[in-house]
């Protein structure tokens, strides 16, 4: 009885899984509006290298951000797999860029530990933690952080020139 109301007391994490290179992220599903294929992106003039576009999705224009090109990672081409995710920042709809959507899974909270920068070699910033599921290691990212205050605005700008 005292194991089952241990359990009930673990909150499980929720997350979407993709992949940049040969490693595993994690977004909370509660931030992502939708995952799409990769379509069509129109550039924009002087914006962010690390932002590939606009898109235009049901009549709104949504900026997408390559992650790759943010972690610093080294550019790859778009393959078959290639998603954009739809997510909620700081009430602002941006996609996210990544190599391929994996799953979503649950996660006990009690699995995730905090990591640190050289452990993953980006910015320890965008990082709420690393997750241990069966034996695999999952980033967990924090979707406020992975742009900056000024960058925020910056994409604010970018939307609201090209609409």
């Amino acid at each position: 009885m005292n194991e089952k109301m241990e359990m009930d007391s673990k909150q499980i994490l929720q997350l979407v899984t993709f992949r940049l290179g040969k490693e595993e992220y994690s977004l909370d599903i509660l931030k992502v509006q939708e995952i799409i294929r990769h379509m069509e992106l129109t550039r924009v003039p002087k914006s962010p290298d690390f932002v590939d576009g606009v898109i235009n999705l049901r009549g709104k224009v949504i900026p997408v951000i390559d992650l790759r090109k943010r972690f610093g990672l080294p550019v790859d081409e778009k393959t078959n797999e290639t998603r954009i995710i739809v997510v909620d920042v700081d009430s602002r709809t941006v996609g996210l860029k990544v190599d391929a959507v994996s799953e979503v899974l649950r996660l006990p909270s009690d699995t995730v530990e905090p990591s640190p920068a050289m452990v993953t070699g980006i910015e320890s910033d965008y990082i709420k933690g690393v997750g241990k599921l069966d034996g695999r290691l999952l980033i967990l990212l924090d979707v406020a952080r992975i742009l900056t205050k000024s960058e925020k605005e910056g994409v604010t700008n970018i939307t609201s020139a090209v609409a």
